[in-house]
């Protein structure tokens, strides 16, 4: 029995366990019991007659990449729509907002195989698009059954995912053996991929580069400015468990020599925000939330940014942004995304461990955009020596919003090697069949 066979027959049997599981993500808020129904291949709403592409995001970072590229798309095909597809509460959420007409969201199916054929005998895509390296076996292989042109877009491959992948070389060859057409946020992740049995994976960029700004709200970017006022200020952003406390520490660190410090602090994920908020203060911190409407006062030490969707305005109050999840040790996270903050001209910081945007992190490092930093010690350092020197700080932040911007071709590129499968679709045919 082949490994994907192998593991058909475990889901098949796992299903019970898997709600179980929907049921308790649920009561934790990582579900949502409103539409719990569509994780299990039920549509929300009906398919329209036209053309329909299928994108598929893991999270937040990846489904937000994609906007530039949909609003393309959409352009190009002016009878198609867009189904996008994700794991998270907070993905849905942020999608939501932002998406265009004739683009809408649905939870992504568990990878049961039922669930997945009743979601495909539902939407019945023309063509998948699948972002970064969220593989789900039974998804990729019932897709590719029914031929369905198949896209791997902005892929990915850790080291450490590929030793995970060699232990089941038949199985990953196959998944990546599936896409049509593979292209790779860079030559390391391309080889790697090709290496693992991807059909000629090539380069074109980091979708996330040819993002527009980060939207933020004007009036409350006002609001907050004038609360802010003169105070020093930094931004640590999309921090993990761990790494609040460094930043704590290197706020005590900062605000030795510079009273008055102000740390905004964005957690990667805002429901942790009750347990960050307590661990500030254990630390003696002094700590406003944003959810709570708590005002910025001038005792107040760190102010928590735990909303979503409002990014773009911490980013511009920041400055100095500290890009997290680079903090830990190898392999724990490796680092968020730095583009977002260097396209507002803010000076970057980041960790050692940024495997996940190794060739954007590098971009702005030779750019003398970036400024790599290890612990609250060399966070402290690079801090105070940017507040000490607002011209340096300035000259950073052009620095990297120039090197951010000159990665804006990527979905140029991209849109070229999709043309022959989105041909057509603008044509009215369609390779796929149900």
């Amino acid at each position: 029995m082949s490994w994907l066979a192998a593991y058909r027959t475990a889901t098949w049997a796992a299903l019970p366990a898997v709600k179980l599981l929907l049921a308790r993500r649920t009561r934790r808020g990582k579900e949502d019991p409103a539409r719990r129904r569509e994780r299990l291949g039920f549509a929300a709403r009906p398919r329209s007659a036209g053309p329909l592409i299928w994108a598929h995001a893991a999270s937040v970072g990846e489904s937000l990449s994609l906007l530039p590229l949909i609003d393309r798309l959409l352009a190009r095909l002016p009878t198609a729509e867009i189904l996008v597809t994700s794991g998270t509460v907070t993905s849905a959420g942020l999608l939501a907002q932002r998406l265009p007409p004739r683009a809408f969201h649905q939870y992504v199916p568990i990878d049961h195989p039922g669930a997945v054929e009743r979601f495909l005998d539902h939407w019945r895509p023309n063509l998948a698009i699948w972002v970064e390296s969220e593989l789900w076996p039974n998804l990729i292989a019932a897709t590719s059954r029914r031929r369905v042109p198949m896209v791997l877009l902005n892929a990915k491959m850790s080291e450490r995912a590929m030793r995970g992948w060699r232990r089941f070389p038949g199985l990953i060859r196959t998944l990546l053996g599936a896409f049509d057409l593979v292209l790779a946020q860079d030559e390391t992740q391309a080889a790697r991929l090709n290496r693992l049995g991807a059909r000629s994976a090539v380069t074109v960029g980091d979708l996330k580069s040819s993002a527009a700004p980060l939207p933020a709200d004007a009036a409350e970017l006002a609001a907050l400015t004038q609360a802010i006022g003169d105070r020093p200020v930094w931004l640590a952003a999309q921090t993990h468990d761990g790494e609040e406390a460094i930043v704590a520490d290197a706020h005590r660190r900062i605000a030795a020599g510079r009273p008055g410090l102000l740390t905004l602090l964005a957690p990667r994920h805002p429901n942790r925000a009750p347990a960050i908020a307590a661990l500030l203060a254990e630390r003696g911190l002094t700590v406003a939330r944003r959810s709570a409407a708590a005002p910025i006062e001038p005792a107040t030490d760190l102010y928590l940014a735990d909303t979503l969707g409002e990014m773009g305005l911490f980013y511009r109050l920041g400055g100095i942004v500290l890009v997290a999840g680079s903090l830990l040790a190898p392999g724990t996270i490796g680092g968020h995304n730095p583009i977002e903050p260097a396209l507002l001209g803010a000076a970057i910081l980041h960790g050692p461990d940024m495997v996940n945007c190794a060739a954007n992190a590098a971009a702005l490092d030779a750019a003398g955009g970036a400024w790599p930093v290890v612990g609250a010690a060399g966070i402290a350092e690079a801090v105070g020596a940017l507040l000490d020197d607002p011209a340096r700080r300035t000259a950073m932040g052009r620095a990297a919003e120039a090197a951010a911007a000159a990665e804006a071709g990527v979905v140029d590129r991209a849109l070229e090697r999709l043309e022959p499968l989105i041909a057509p679709l603008a044509a009215g045919t369609s390779h796929a069949r149900a």
